[in-house]
């Protein structure tokens, strides 16, 4: 099982009294940009909590529409994509919020682990392996992050174990194929019945005995030779 970070829907509303807070601090020029956008996030994030996600999707997109640099936009829309299993989407988003290299670091954690959650989502499981290790670096006691990061590393060794073993298999199916090959190869003896085997015993002790008798006579015809001769 993959755990979604609970960072942003716990505590959001903490967070974002922050966010607020840094763009006033910055310029208040920003000041009416940055109330429409905290509306648009706020309204997201209500509308993540029942479950509406589509709707949400749009709140937050409509608050990135307004200040792309939000982080809590360009995050909040990633986990609503996540919900609806728009994985390379979220991934998208993810990333961007961890470009926005927040101070934070609690925040850069939730992105990192988050980013692990999608790539792994995809398969791409060394690639999940190092955002997790990049989450735990910025927040070392977050449990959730080091959970998977330690099933992803279980699904990267059975991946390389089946990896190994599909590699023997392929092997043994080629030699048995290349065993019946040359067995193919080979002249074919041609097969005897019992009665021919039959016969040609017969043939054999015939000739035997054949070969006998003339020995036999040739041996009596020598003698009488010899006697005369004597």
């Amino acid at each position: 099982m993959i755990y979604l970070t609970r960072f942003l829907f716990e505590t959001h509303s903490i967070e974002m009294k922050r966010t607020v807070t840094i763009i006033l601090y910055l310029t208040l020029y920003f000041t009416v940009t940055a109330q429409k956008e905290s509306d648009d996030v706020r309204a997201g994030n209500k509308l993540y909590k029942s479950s509406k996600f589509t709707e949400a999707e749009i709140a937050y997109r409509k608050g990135l529409l307004k200040n792309p640099a939000s982080f809590e936009a360009n995050y909040n829309l990633g986990n609503a994509l996540f919900k609806q299993k728009k994985y390379a989407d979220a991934l998208e988003q993810y990333k961007n919020s961890v470009a926005l290299q927040p101070s934070d670091k609690m925040k850069l954690a939730a992105a990192l682990h988050n980013t692990g959650n999608a790539l792994l989502t995809d398969k791409k499981i060394e690639e999940s392996i190092a955002a997790y290790k990049n989450a735990l670096k910025a927040n070392p006691k977050d449990d959730d992050t080091r959970y998977n990061l330690a099933y992803a590393q279980s699904m990267l060794k059975k991946q390389q174990q089946n990896k190994e073993q599909n590699k023997e298999d392929k092997k043994e199916q080629q030699k048995k194929e290349q065993e019946q090959k040359n067995q193919e190869q080979q002249p074919q003896q041609p097969q005897m019945s019992k009665e021919n085997a039959q016969q040609i015993l017969e043939a054999l002790q015939q000739d035997e005995k054949n070969t006998m008798e003339k020995a036999k006579k040739q041996a009596a015809k020598n003698k009488k030779s010899a006697e005369k001769d004597w």
